[in-house]
């Protein structure tokens, strides 16, 4: 593809490295850039610049935030003691848009995987069983990829649970195995949190 312009050619390539924009794609919104008036291409790169100097993770579950408490610890109708556990922030949101579950969540920033040098202490457990020791939690819920990794990680931590006075479930296998939670449709992952099921060894 022949830009004619290093400018041009170095945003395609900017643009491109996001995950399912190709040259084609990363050309047109090139394009609309250029079209575009300068308030509008500087509101778009403060956005997101903002996104690395600005977010952070949250002290109390370690969901991204742009404070030191997020939204979601902090508001006082979510429950108190019902803990989704998540892999990561992406899980959040998708959770988020079932409009199926008022807890709270932790994020694990991960999954447990040997092939890939991950073990429990590169993930954010630590704080979980510190909340579970030090507030009242009735449930864990937990809701990991049905991949081999996060079957690890369900099994890992329901061993590091379980003498704990807390209920410990995962979400129903509405999600395909092998599935990975940030792509299931909201009906699907709604109904799996809805149904989800005690968790046994």
């Amino acid at each position: 593809m022949n830009f004619n312009s290093e400018v041009i050619e170095n945003a395609v390539q900017s643009l491109s490295s996001f995950p399912g924009i190709g040259k084609k794609t990363a050309l047109r919104m090139v394009i609309h850039l250029i079209n575009s008036n300068n308030e509008s291409v500087k509101q778009i790169s403060n956005s997101l610049e903002k996104l690395k100097s600005e977010l952070k993770p949250c002290k109390e579950c370690g969901n991204i935030s742009e404070k030191e408490i997020c939204n979601i610890c902090s508001n006082p109708l979510r429950d108190e003691d019902i803990i989704c556990v998540v892999c990561d922030f992406k899980d959040v949101l998708a959770v988020e848009n079932t409009a199926s579950f008022r807890g709270k969540y932790h994020v694990l920033g991960g999954l447990i995987s040997p092939m890939d040098g991950v073990s429990p202490d590169d993930l954010n457990m630590d704080s979980l069983l510190d909340r579970v020791e030090n507030k009242n939690i009735s449930e864990i819920i937990i809701a990991l990829s049905a991949t081999l990794e996060g079957d690890t990680t369900t099994f890992y931590l329901s061993k590091i649970l379980k003498d704990f006075n807390v209920k410990i479930s995962t979400i129903a296998k509405g999600i395909a195995v092998g599935g990975e939670i940030e792509y299931a449709d909201e009906i699907t992952l709604g109904r799996s949190i809805s149904n989800r099921i005690i968790y046994e060894i």
